[in-house]
């Protein structure tokens, strides 16, 4: 059985991060079962249909339509309407990318349910607590279960935070355009993400279920 992944993506910076993953996941349909979850943080329709065509990625199979709010109304509302998709559609893994509130709130509710994460972007740090994007940080990689990092200082930060070197991944900045056309791909983000998740849910059932 295929190992089901929900990719999540709140506002439009995500979706470029999201993009070179799916398109890798889409070449072993038989292992990897995707779902794209926009919470819909951000949402603008006539950018977001540019998105969606330009880096080729299909609809969501699960939009939230959380729309604005304070940061913990937004939270709250992208908690309690990802919950009721992961009841109903129980991933094996949710990957998370970047800092936004929903990339904590899904990684809040993934750990509830005893559910994996992935985070990519893990371990960045600007040291200034009156930052949101920097409690989104910290709460998302205390709870992570595999860091995807950008920049040396990441792995530092994470080590510092006694997170384990195998489960912590330097696979450099997640740029798409580097993604899409670097003629060696193979130690960028999308090919360490599916190795990685190969190796979990391709062998003895390691991938549940």
């Amino acid at each position: 059985m295929p190992f089901k992944i929900h990719l999540i993506a709140g506002a439009r910076p995500n979706f470029m991060k999201v993009a070179p993953i799916i398109r890798e996941l889409r070449k072993q349909p038989e292992r990897f079962a995707y779902r794209l979850v926009h919470t819909g943080q951000h949402y603008d329709k006539d950018m977001s249909d540019v998105f969606f065509e330009e880096l080729e990625i299909p609809r969501p199979d699960f939009h939230l339509e959380v729309g604005s709010g304070s940061h913990a109304e937004q939270t709250a509302n992208i908690m309690v309407r990802y919950e009721q998709v992961c009841l109903k559609d129980r991933p094996d893994l949710v990957m998370v990318v970047g800092d936004v509130n929903s990339t904590l709130a899904c990684a809040i509710v993934a750990k509830k349910l005893n559910i994996e994460v992935a985070h990519v972007e893990a371990g960045l740090r600007s040291g200034d607590l009156s930052m949101p994007e920097e409690i989104n940080r910290m709460v998302t990689d205390a709870i992570s279960d595999h860091f995807f990092v950008t920049e040396p200082s990441g792995v530092a930060h994470l080590r510092k935070e006694g997170k384990p070197d195998e489960r912590i991944h330097f696979v450099g900045h997640v740029m798409i355009c580097l993604l899409y056309t670097s003629p060696s791909p193979r130690d960028h983000l999308l090919h360490l993400v599916c190795r990685l998740l190969l190796e979990k849910g391709g062998g003895g059932g390691g991938g549940g279920g």
